[in-house]
């Protein structure tokens, strides 16, 4: 349809690598977009990212974690500031062709904010904020900690193309819990009137984790106490049939 048209200006290359058989082995995605001014590259496997281009600092992204040593070969760079030139002689092109389209967008579905770890009060964390199901990309983030506007700390990773041609995106705000601190975290998107806002309250969410780990406990021993029982039971068993 239309849309789905104007969503493929946007994601060039989808593709999967698939094994012999039927089953999928491992699912790989590449997106390449632009406009006239501006211009991102992700390449993802399995539903994360492996690596996006800084054009601004002319050099490859490793997002993973310092212990997954995954790495492109030599030129990675440099294959993608080529795709953008590409890129932009191929929106040029659909530009003329599809000058009288309509231009459609998807309104931001969910907006969750949370922190990465099991959070304790005084140490060192990071709150996430994740958004889902928005068309076109990006999206626009701002943080607040009780009111005040923050963007000491922040960060924020390239869009994720869901399999709907939608995408989710992700910042990061670094912070150390203080008791009745208050952070939001707001989006805004051209679909949306006004901005899309989440607020995670430290008083609140401090007393939460420990509801975790006593329903785990609760349900060990209940486990537990069953296995015992479930042995004798097969003991008694086992010894009526010599």
């Amino acid at each position: 349809g239309m849309k789905g048209m104007m969503k493929m200006m946007v994601v060039l290359v989808l593709s999967c690598v698939l094994c012999v058989s039927t089953d999928i082995l491992h699912e790989e995605i590449v997106v390449i977009g632009c406009s006239a001014s501006d211009g991102e590259t992700m390449v993802g496997l399995d539903g994360d990212e492996l690596y996006h281009p800084d054009f601004k600092n002319k050099r490859a992204v490793y997002p993973q974690p310092y212990f997954v040593r995954f790495r492109f070969s030599e030129g990675i760079y440099q294959r993608a500031v080529a795709n953008q030139q590409i890129c932009r002689r191929n929106l040029e092109n659909h530009g003329k062709a599809l000058k009288d389209l309509p231009l459609e967008s998807d309104a931001p579905s969910s907006l969750m904010i949370y922190p990465r770890d099991y959070m304790k009060l005084q140490v060192k964390n990071i709150l996430i904020c994740h958004v889902t199901d928005f068309f076109p990309a990006p999206v626009k983030f701002s943080w607040t900690k009780n009111g005040e506007n923050v963007t000491e700390g922040t960060s924020v990773n390239v869009p994720y193309v869901n399999k709907d041609y939608t995408f989710n995106q992700f910042s990061r705000l670094d912070f150390t819990p203080q008791q009745g601190d208050i952070y939001s975290c707001s989006v805004t998107h051209p679909a949306l009137k006004e901005p899309l806002t989440r607020i995670w309250d430290v008083e609140v969410e401090k007393t939460l984790p420990g509801v975790g780990p006593a329903v785990f406990c609760g349900l060990g021993l209940t486990v537990g106490l069953l296995g015992v029982a479930a042995g004798t039971f097969f003991l008694v068993k086992g010894n009526e049939c010599r």
